[in-house]
């Protein structure tokens, strides 16, 4: 994939692992360094944020896109896929406006090339990812892990280091 002009960041973990969570928890904290933060999250079912009989659900089932929501707090885009296909990660972000952002962060998309923290439970019984992806930097667990010592281990309850981790990654200072 070719690298965008600002930082691009994954977290790649099998559902249910914590992916998330830990997004929530690590994003206030990246702000609050100074950093404005947007997320790109790939979504694995059929999924519509508007709702029925809303009027812009309306006007997307009569066939517009795409159809685009507007207040004075946010704004939304809804844009039906035609032919349906598996998104790729670097024509989303053609698609988002980079404008302001000092990195951009990505749940999923765990099959693309891009660099990634792996998020893993070993009492969840999943493989590890990092074996068959090359592009993960580091893995955050919640029990230490036997791997390579060129990869770093982060604690997945410890967002505030995982934060650390980041910003030294992409900036090297704090």
């Amino acid at each position: 994939m070719h690298q965008p002009a600002i930082p691009v960041l994954g977290f790649a973990a099998f559902s249910g692992t914590g992916k998330t969570t830990l997004l929530e928890q690590l994003i206030p904290l990246l702000t609050q360094h100074g950093l404005k933060i947007g997320l790109i999250k790939h979504g694995h079912h059929d999924f519509d944020i508007d709702k029925p009989g809303k009027d812009s659900y309306r006007l997307r089932e009569a066939g517009a896109s795409p159809v685009m929501i507007v207040s004075s707090r946010r704004r939304a885009m809804i844009t039906e896929i035609n032919p349906p296909q598996e998104p790729r990660l670097l024509d989303q972000l053609r698609s988002f406006d980079p404008t302001g952002l000092d990195l951009v962060l990505v749940e999923g998309f765990k099959s693309e090339h891009f660099p990634k923290i792996e998020l893993h439970r070993p009492t969840l019984h999943h493989p590890l990812l990092y074996p068959h992806d090359p592009d993960i930097i580091a893995i955050a667990s919640d029990s230490p892990l036997v791997v390579p010592d060129y990869l770093p281990q982060l604690d997945i309850n410890q967002p505030r280091l995982v934060c650390h981790f980041i910003i030294k990654q992409f900036w090297g200072t704090l």
